[in-house]
This record gives C-alpha cells, sequence and structure tokens, in this order.
C-alpha cells in the first residue's frame, strides 16, 4: 500500500481514535494471520498521523496480558481525557479459553496514561462483567463520552441477550459515571431487535444532531447509523443509513480541528481471490472478506437535511501531486453499451476524477479500472440510473461468478442532467468511490489491465473535467 495504511507483515483491526493538537493518535489491533485472523493473540499497537498520508509507528501501546489472563486479546475499546488531564482506555480482555473454565470470555477493562503513549492497566475490580440476562461472551468494544446535559459519563458497548446467537437480540446497552471510576448499569441505550450483535458502537453530536453508529454483521455487515435530537431518541433511520459497503468495517470517528475523521478498515479475502465460494467449485475454501485489513479513513460531514456524507480527507487527495488532464468525453447508444478507455497505463496507485452528466432515459454509466483494452475486461463501478444505486463488479463476470460483489454497492440518488463530480483512488488491491457524500470501499484480486474506461448503457452520458494524478 502506497497511499492507505498497514503495517508491514500485519493487518489492521479495530481502531481505538484519539485526537491531541495536530496528531490523530491510532490505537489499533495488528493482526499476524499466524496461522489465521486471531491466531495469535495481539494486544493494543499505535500509529500517529497528522495527514493520513505520512504515519509513525509507536508500537505497542497496550500489550495484551498472559494466556491465562482475562486480556489474554484485547478487543476493541475507545479513549477518553479526564478533566484532569490523564487519559484513560476502557478495552476489551478477551481470553478464548475462559468459557471452558465457566467465565465469562469478555469483560471490559481500564488502563491510564499521561503522555498517550506509555500505558498503565489498572487492575480495578471488574465492574463491567457481562450483566444478568446478556451473553457472556458478547459483551465488548466500549466507546465513552462526556456528556454536558447530564453532567455525566456515558458508557456504551455492545451486547445481545443470553441465548440463540441466531437471534436478533444484539443491542447497545450503557453505563454512566460522575468519575469514570464508579459505574451504574442503565440497560438498554438502543435495541432495535433489527441484528444479532451490536459491534463497535459510536456516539457523537454535531449540531443539532446526536449521531449513534453501529457496526452489524448479522444483516449485511456494515455500519449503521441513527439520528435523533436527544440521548433519549427516537433514533430515525436515514433513507441511506451507511457510511459504505460491504468491504469496509468497524469504524470509530473522532472530532480534531473541526474534522471529524471515520477511522475503519477494508478487509482481505481469505486466499485473495475475488471468486465466491461456489457449489460447483468445491475446492474452493473461505474467498469471503475476513476480519481486518488496510485503514482507510473517511472525513464525514453533515448535509442541510441532519444526514451524513462521506468525502476524501483534503490531505489524501492533495498528496497525488503528478496531475494530467484528460479530454472530455460523450457516450451515447440507444440500446446496449458503448465503452471509450481513455487511460491506458495508470500504475497501480492513482487518483481519478471526473464531472459526469447523464441523459434522462439513460439506463447506467460506468467508469472501469484495471481496465484492458483488447478484451474489454475491467473492475466497473456502474451506476444504474433506474435502481438508484453503484455497484462494484467484474466486466466480463464469467463464469459468473468471476466476482463474489455481494454487498458492494451503494444508494445513491441517481437525477438525469444532474453533475455529479465521481473521484476514485486506486492503491494496489483497493479500490474507492466517492460521489456525492457516497463511500464505497472494493477489494480487486486479479489484474487485466492498467487502464481506465468509461462506459454507457441505453442512453448517453457526458464525462468532463477528467484528471488522473499520481504520488
Amino acid at each position: 500500500m502506497k497511499i492507505y495504511y498497514q503495517h508491514p507483515q500485519t493487518w489492521f483491526g479495530d481502531c481505538m481514535p484519539f485526537g491531541k493538537g495536530d496528531t490523530f493518535y491510532l490505537f489499533h489491533q495488528r493482526d499476524t494471520r499466524v496461522p489465521c485472523p486471531f491466531g495469535e493473540p495481539f494486544g493494543w499497537d499505535l500509529a500517529t498521523t497528522k495527514d493520513f498520508v505520512t504515519y509513525e509507528d509507536c508500537g505497542v501501546a497496550i500489550p495484551r496480558g498472559t494466556d491465562e489472563e482475562q486480556d489474554q486479546f484485547i478487543f476493541a475499546g475507545s479513549i477518553c481525557e479526564d478533566r484532569e488531564g490523564k487519559y484513560h482506555a476502557f478495552y476489551t480482555g478477551y481470553n478464548r479459553d475462559y468459557p471452558k473454565q465457566g467465565k465469562p470470555s469478555q469483560v471490559l477493562m481500564h488502563a491510564v496514561s499521561e503522555d498517550l503513549k506509555h500505558w498503565t492497566k489498572t487492575q480495578d475490580a471488574v465492574t463491567f462483567v457481562p450483566q444478568p440476562g446478556y451473553d457472556p461472551d458478547d459483551w465488548r468494544d466500549p466507546f465513552v463520552l462526556w456528556d454536558d446535559e447530564s453532567e455525566k459519563y456515558i458508557l456504551i458497548l455492545g451486547a445481545r441477550l443470553e441465548g440463540d446467537k441466531h437471534k436478533t437480540t444484539g443491542r447497545t446497552v450503557y453505563f454512566t459515571s460522575d468519575d469514570l471510576a464508579d459505574w451504574e448499569f442503565q440497560g438498554d441505550f438502543w435495541a432495535p431487535d433489527l441484528f444479532t450483535m451490536h459491534e463497535m458502537p459510536d456516539l457523537f453530536k454535531m449540531g443539532d444532531w446526536w449521531y449513534l453508529i453501529t457496526t452489524e454483521y448479522s444483516h449485511a455487515s456494515t455500519q449503521v447509523y441513527r439520528m435523533a435530537k436527544s440521548l433519549k431518541g427516537p433514533w430515525i433511520a436515514p433513507d441511506d443509513d451507511a457510511f459504505d459497503g460491504r468491504a469496509y468495517y468497524a469504524g470509530r470517528t473522532f472530532m480534531l480541528n473541526n474534522q471529524r475523521i471515520l477511522f475503519g478498515w477494508v478487509p482481505t479475502r481469505a486466499n485473495e481471490t475475488d471468486s465466491a465460494n461456489l457449489w460447483y467449485r468445491p475446492e474452493a475454501d473461505k474467498e469471503d472478506f475476513i476480519w481486518a485489513g488496510t485503514f482507510v479513513a473517511h472525513e464525514l460531514y453533515q448535509r442541510e437535511d441532519g444526514t451524513l456524507g462521506c468525502r476524501i480527507p483534503d490531505t489524501v487527495w492533495n498528496a497525488f501531486k503528478d496531475e494530467k488532464k484528460l479530454d472530455d468525453v460523450k457516450l451515447e447508444k440507444e440500446s446496449g453499451r458503448a465503452l471509450q478507455h481513455v487511460v491506458t497505463k495508470t500504475g497501480d496507485c492513482y487518483r481519478y476524477e471526473a464531472d459526469v452528466t447523464f441523459a434522462e432515459g439513460t439506463r447506467g454509466f460506468s467508469i472501469g479500472v484495471r481496465a484492458q483494452e483488447a478484451d474489454d475486461e475491467f473492475y466497473s463501478f456502474t451506476f444504474e440510473c433506474p435502481k438508484d444505486r453503484v455497484t462494484f463488479e467484474k466486466s466480463p463476470n464469467w463464469p459468473w461468478p468471476q466476482m463474489n460483489n455481494m454487498g458492494l454497492e451503494r444508494l445513491i440518488r441517481l437525477v438525469p442532467g444532474k453533475k455529479y463530480h465521481v473521484q476514485i483512488i486506486v492503491d494496489d488491491t483497493i479500490a474507492t468511490l466517492y460521489v456525492d457524500g457516497v463511500a464505497l470501499n472494493t477489494r480487486m484480486y486479479t489484474n487485466p489491465g492498467e487502464g481506465i474506461c468509461l462506459g454507457v448503457t441505453d442512453g448517453s452520458a457526458v464525462f468532463e473535467n477528467q484528471s488522473i494524478a499520481y504520488l
């Protein structure tokens, strides 16, 4: 990776972001995949950045415990600063061997620091054990914030009810405290009965709205958010309640210098192949997206109606300096698809942008990457106008499916005559799309070519102000 962050020989797991001054602190898990995800136990490592382009590796921040201790693995949590300037980490101690011993596998734990880099585990008497009625092995990912209205700290975490894990009893629960030491359990914070489990909850206020984020892996394995004018709800779902697609997971946010960043990761696929686990190809095994991968930052912003959109942090977009302008292209075909290749050699890291307008009645338009002109083979961001969605797929997708693109789609209102500013970043196997506040991350594991091609189906589209730039 050249622009996105991944520590060498490790895969980037859940991020617990914090910011101070002009620096973002990325506390995260580094999975070695020895022999598989969650094979070797891990703690929290730390990297810092000011621009999401260059990173300083600070190594281990909070080391994991021994195999006999509760924090054999250190799962996700959050960082906060108290009113005296001391830093607190609340995290999930996970021991995979404890259920066989009749003990909860997941318990919330605590560490403190004066400088964000050197941490001391408090070894406090544990008050965050799973409460009666909740699953003792799904109790994780605490997030802490200060609430001005109640003048209390609030700690939310992901949980589910005890019993059958197939049931949609996932919920976000909460504690309150005056001092970050003594906590009182308050019960369910949000229990929609939609998902089997809530992971990586986040809670923040922007303008007049509160936003509650959760990551779910039972329905579409995506992040979703809800909006409310009060912490007491009701929590409203916008039409588009996601930030990205299937290939972006477990993002947490932090606001620094009026910039709220979403810190998530793009998963890899086992065996590094695009294909699905097909019934007629029994040798295919575990080729779906798996835990951990590469860090990608989205910047969140608030639209006039209160909903949230995603855009590229300026520092990331502006890191590409060697820009080349491309000629405008108009494509039209009354019936069928018209293609035009506009770049033949992109390399493996670049940014592309264009303003796209399509005519009334057009069925769709597309932008292809890793395109190979001779065979018209490429990966494609395809905008399906009547369906108001953008998808990522392989073209041709034969024998079906050459690429398992389940979940690699986003809702986007597509209006004839409206100008859409499309931005794409390609970094090795990752392609990231931004358009009209919508983001879509993807993985691609074959390399038909190094070109960019444009397409339109059953109609016409104009691609203006095109450019490509390199690091």
